[in-house]
C-alpha cells in the first residue's frame, strides 16, 4: 500500500466525518433559530401545501431567480443541473453491482461536465463584471467557484484527454467505503481532482454552499401568510409568556 493510497483514504474519512458532523450541526442551529416574527415574502400562500409547493418550486426552478435575471437563473440552472446528473454518474464508483438507471445516466453525466463548467464560468463572469455584485462579493465567494472550476475542469479532463484507471479506481472507492483498502491510481489529473473534491467536503459546512440546506428554514420561505387569522408566537415566547402567566 503506498503512501497516496493511504493518504488520501485517511483524507476521505476524515472530510466525510466534517461533512456530515458541521452539516447536521448547522441545520440543528438551523431548526432551533427563533423567529420571532411573521415575515413571509409577498405575494406568500396562504396554505401549508401552498408553502410546500412555494420552497419546492425555488429548490427545483429557483422560481425568484428566474424572476429577478433571467441570464443569472439560466447559469445557475445549468450548474445546478449538470452537477446532479454528474454526481449521479459518479455513483458507479460506489455500487457493485451498478444499478441499470446509473448505467443509463453516463453518457449524460460524461457531457453534462462541459454544461456544469459553462455554468460556473457564467457565474464567475457576473461575480467579476457586474459592479453591484462585484461590490458584495468576498474572496471566498471567487475561490468556491474556482474550486468548483478545478473539480469540474479535472473531470472533463479524466473523460475526454487524459483518462486515468477507472477500474482501479473503483476498487480504491470501494476499499475505502468497506475498510479493505486497494491502490489508489498516481495520474496527477486524478489526485488534483480528488483533492478538491475533498478540500470542497470540509469547507462545505463553513461556506456559503450552505444555502443548500438554508433554503428549506428562510423564514421567508417557509411561513404561511395567515397574520391576520392566527397570532405568531415564537415557541421561546411562548414558553416565557406561559411562565409569567402562571
Amino acid at each position: 500500500m503506498g503512501i497516496w493510497t493511504a493518504f488520501y483514504a485517511l483524507s476521505f474519512y476524515l472530510a466525510t466525518l466534517i461533512l456530515i458532523g458541521g452539516l447536521a450541526y448547522k441545520i440543528y442551529q438551523y431548526a432551533k433559530t427563533p423567529a420571532p416574527l411573521k415575515v413571509p415574502t409577498m405575494p406568500a400562500p396562504l396554505t401549508t401545501s401552498g408553502v410546500v409547493l412555494r420552497v419546492l418550486s425555488e429548490v427545483v426552478l429557483f422560481r425568484s431567480l428566474f424572476r429577478a435575471n433571467k441570464w443569472i437563473w439560466l447559469f445557475g440552472m445549468m450548474f445546478h443541473g449538470a452537477l446532479w446528473v454528474v454526481l449521479l454518474r459518479h455513483l458507479r464508483y460506489f455500487t457493485e453491482p451498478v444499478w441499470s438507471w446509473v448505467v443509463l445516466v453516463q453518457p449524460f453525466g460524461k457531457y453534462g461536465g462541459f454544461v456544469m463548467l459553462i455554468g460556473l464560468l457564467g457565474l464567475l463572469a457576473r461575480r467579476i463584471f457586474v459592479e453591484r455584485i462585484r461590490y458584495i462579493s468576498n474572496p471566498s465567494d471567487y475561490l468556491m467557484l474556482i474550486l468548483l472550476l478545478v473539480i469540474g475542469g479535472s473531470g472533463v479532463m479524466m473523460s475526454f484527454v487524459l483518462p486515468t484507471d477507472i477500474v482501479q479506481f473503483k476498487a480504491f472507492m470501494l476499499g475505502v467505503m468497506y475498510f479493505d483498502w486497494q491502490a489508489i491510481p498516481t495520474d496527477s489529473i486524478l489526485l488534483v481532482h480528488l483533492a478538491a473534491v475533498i478540500l470542497l467536503m470540509i469547507i462545505f459546512p463553513i461556506s456559503k454552499l450552505l444555502h443548500a440546506p438554508g433554503v428549506f428554514f428562510s423564514p421567508g420561505r417557509n411561513q404561511v401568510d395567515n397574520s391576520r387569522e392566527k397570532r405568531h408566537i415564537a415557541p421561546w415566547a411562548l414558553k416565557l409568556e406561559t411562565k409569567e402567566s402562571s
